[in-house]
């Protein structure tokens, strides 16, 4: 098995958990505020896991040239912004549409790797893509386009745009070091989150400290948003090193399952006959990709 394949279902995994945390989190805090507790305690984390790989093995300190710093930057603005306009869904009375709209981060990530980063996709992989497209807005429950209004529709499709460039320019920044993948995907994790932490940080001092203090008060939460975060940025991060993110993105659309085994398993939902057919191309989208 590749390498990306596992590191793509933890960290699709992770994210299914981390979103029901940030869901509880908004309830209360503000969109930035809940944007910040993704970060503000992964940046420990991940300076351990930098640590430990450099324990492990004697890797060499990179040179951090000037395209990299711009990718990283690049990459903490695209992400926060991203994750701002998921919070914002999730305060949607129809969310599962809008957060299946995020999830078009799979064909946008193809189609802007194509034209602009020298991504190669095969034939297969592309009905992959496509193929996951369609799962996803089965899944959302939208039986057709005119179902949606315009706010859902351009915050979900504005937040699947961010997310696709965030994710290329990840794999840009990861490349850029000339390192084996696993410190090269841990630098771009810290030095990452470690930005964006001190971005939301000034901005909340600065603008809204009451959330800060909301955030002081519910530690178990935010640690648990961080600490999941983290890791299914880990896990997004070293697959995006190792394979083209077009791919990476459809075969993390299996969140989507873990999210509603959630549902089913712990929440005692039924699932709709759309939705079955809907977790049946996601599967058959998922092969695609693998075999690609």
């Amino acid at each position: 098995m590749s390498l990306w394949i596992p590191f793509t279902l933890f960290a699709a995994f992770m994210q299914a958990i981390r979103n029901a945390l940030q869901k509880q989190l908004s309830k209360d805090v503000s969109v930035m505020g809940v944007t910040l507790a993704r970060f503000i305690y992964a940046g420990p984390f991940a300076l351990l896991y930098l640590i430990g790989l450099y324990l492990w093995q004697d890797y060499s300190i990179p040179h951090f040239s000037a395209s990299f710093v711009f990718y990283v930057l690049a990459t903490s603005l695209m992400q926060i912004l991203a994750t701002a306009l998921m919070i914002l869904l999730f305060r949607l009375r129809n969310y599962a549409i809008g957060a299946g709209l995020a999830k078009s981060e799979a064909i946008l990530t193809a189609v802007l790797g194509v034209m602009f980063f020298g991504t190669h996709i095969s034939p297969f992989g592309w009905v992959g893509v496509f193929i996951g497209g369609i799962a996803v807005f089965l899944l959302t429950g939208a039986r057709s386009i005119e179902s949606l209004s315009i706010k859902t529709l351009l915050l979900g499709l504005g937040c699947g745009l961010a997310f696709a460039v965030a994710s290329l320019w990840i794999r840009e920044a990861s490349l850029a070091l000339h390192l084996p993948f696993l410190p090269a995907a841990a630098w771009v994790l810290f030095l990452v989150i470690s930005t964006q932490t001190l971005i939301l940080l000034a901005y909340l001092a600065l603008k809204d400290k009451d959330n800060l203090v909301k955030l002081w008060q519910r530690p178990q939460l935010t640690l648990a948003t961080s600490l999941t975060s983290c890791l299914g940025s880990l896990g997004w991060f070293t697959a995006s090193s190792l394979q083209a993110v077009a791919y990476v993105k459809t075969l993390g659309q299996i969140e989507i399952v873990f999210t509603l085994l959630i549902s089913v398993l712990v929440l005692k939902e039924k699932l709709r006959r759309q939705s079955l057919l809907g977790l049946a191309l996601i599967v058959l989208a998922a092969a695609l990709v693998i075999w690609a």
